[in-house]
């Protein structure tokens, strides 16, 4: 089976189970949040959306958004800036590196997380959904650009 035809059956499954049509529009949207390699705002995915669909309006983009998140599709995250960002949930959990330079938003795995996950719930007997680690500074190519003038914890 195809990454698409399997994308194409899980966003089926999870419309349908939450009595919700499956749409071309929405099917769009999931696409492009799955294939993108950086974290959308929702002003961006329109715009690409756009770029395939011109019926497509910013207000659906929004609607559909809210909806991915709550059948958990997606993953909505405040990063530096006051909007929100997108992705697509992965199958491995992943953390956020953060450059205050540029935006850049570098992911990576973080085995520590897993285990503190684990380790906290059993402490407090806690049912832990989700962690989410960021760590924000400048990445190297602000960090030149910057002559290390933030390089020494001023970020």
């Amino acid at each position: 089976m195809s990454e698409h035809v399997g994308r194409e059956l899980s966003l089926r499954k999870a419309l349908t189970g939450a009595s919700r049509r499956v749409t071309a529009k929405r099917t769009l949207l999931l696409e492009l949040l799955q294939q993108s390699p950086e974290h959308m705002d929702a002003e961006e995915l329109y715009r690409k959306a756009r770029e395939q669909n011109a019926r497509m309006s910013l207000s659906t983009v929004y609607r559909n958004l809210q909806l991915f998140k709550e059948l958990g599709l997606v993953q909505e995250h405040h990063f530096i800036e006051e909007h929100h960002h997108y992705e697509a949930k992965p199958e491995a959990e992943h953390q956020h590196l953060l450059c205050v330079g540029c935006g850049k938003v570098v992911e990576f795995a973080c085995p520590m997380s897993q285990k503190m996950k684990e380790e906290t719930a059993k402490r407090y007997d806690f049912d832990i959904f989700d962690v989410e680690v960021r760590m924000v500074g400048l990445c190297s190519d602000c960090r030149h650009k910057d002559g290390g003038k933030n390089g020494g914890g001023d970020v």
